[in-house]
């Protein structure tokens, strides 16, 4: 499984990495809604981890971006907040999945998930 991390924290890419490592044959990591769209068109991942609030280019904006190019992408939105209206939002950009980050290891039984029904 390849996967495309989009954060803008460092630290943050690293955790999520460490998570996911288990379910990845291999990882890119980027900082920011512009460059995870040309990692996208790039890279070609089976899944894209994207953080929601990001300075130039957020990751509403880059999830539609993203999906105009390749409607069966899978994005997963993560965030610090738990609003509703937030979830609301990012199904609507066509996200799969929306996890807290205070609960990411949501993302390791969700990759694992999809990568058995696969």
């Amino acid at each position: 499984m390849r996967l495309l991390i989009v954060d803008d924290h460092a630290q943050m890419r690293r955790t999520i990495r460490s998570i996911v490592a288990d379910d990845a044959d291999e990882v890119r990591e980027v900082e920011d809604g512009d460059e995870a769209v040309e990692a996208f068109e790039a890279f070609r991942p089976d899944w894209t981890i994207m953080d929601l609030r990001m300075p130039r280019v957020g990751g509403l904006e880059a999830t539609r971006r993203i999906l105009r190019r390749d409607p069966a992408a899978q994005v997963v939105i993560v965030t610090e907040n738990d609003e509703p209206q937030l979830k609301g939002s990012a199904e609507d950009a066509g996200a799969v999945a929306f996890v807290t980050k205070d609960r990411l290891l949501d993302l390791h039984r969700l990759l694992g998930r999809r990568r058995a029904a696969s």
